[in-house]
């Protein structure tokens, strides 16, 4: 189970649900202390701007950050959560929410992946880049830009309320 939230809900996230791995996307020089559960090893920090595309001073999400984040989660065990945040819950942790999920599941419809995370966060915005950038590494010919585009700009909200995405359909 991957869970999903704000930076200001990780806390509370990380001690509901048990996690052993987490993954942070914010842009470098935000403050964030690792919970104190999660063991260093097991914590992936990814520096970046919610950005789709290059702007001065900006770090724009690329196939480093994609390539880390693949293999953060294909060492993930699965017998314990997964929980991936960024600053508002709503762009950089859903679309790697939904990169992992097409990357552990890849059977599973791209079309029905972002259908599922739309009804699970109506506020789910995944970033365009990190979804591009993903869809050429796991050979998705589009498929995953095209079912992204699809469910288009989620609701507007100040963060997003945490959710959970099955691997599973």
């Amino acid at each position: 189970m991957i869970h999903v939230c704000p930076l200001s809900k990780l806390d509370e996230t990380v001690a509901r649900v048990g996690p052993e791995r987490l993954i942070s996307l914010l842009a470098a020089g935000t403050v964030m202390t690792r919970p104190a559960s999660i063991a260093s090893e097991n914590h992936l920090n990814l520096a970046m701007n919610d950005i789709a595309e290059a702007q001065s001073g900006m770090t724009l999400p690329g196939e480093t950050h994609v390539r880390s984040l693949l293999d953060f989660a294909y060492g993930w065990d699965r017998a314990r959560p997964l929980v991936v945040h960024c600053y508002a819950g709503i762009s950089r942790s859903t679309a790697a929410a939904y990169i992992i999920t097409a990357a552990l599941r890849p059977e599973r419809d791209e079309k029905e992946l972002a259908a599922t995370l739309r009804w699970l966060s109506p506020s789910a915005t995944p970033n365009p880049r990190l979804i591009a950038v993903a869809d050429a590494l796991l050979g998705r010919q589009g498929r995953m830009i095209g079912a992204i585009n699809g469910i288009g700009r989620g609701a507007d909200a100040f963060e997003g309320t945490p959710f959970e995405l099955s691997l599973d359909a």
